[in-house]
C-alpha cells in the first residue's frame, strides 16, 4: 500500500485540478509525473566499484 500512495496522492490532485478547472495545470502534472515514473525506470542503476 505504501507504494501505491504516491500514485494516489497525483491522481487525487489531478482530479482536483480538473474539477477546479484548471485542466492545464492538470495536465501538466500528469506529463511531469509521467517524465518522473519514465526516468526512474530507464535510469542506469548507480553500482558500486566492484
Amino acid at each position: 500500500m505504501k507504494g501505491l500512495l504516491p500514485w494516489l496522492a497525483v491522481l487525487a490532485l489531478v482530479f482536483l485540478l480538473s474539477a477546479l478547472r484548471l485542466r492545464p495545470l492538470a495536465t501538466a502534472v500528469s506529463l511531469a509525473w509521467l517524465a518522473w515514473c519514465v526516468w526512474t525506470w530507464i535510469r542506469p542503476t548507480r553500482r558500486g566499484p566492484d
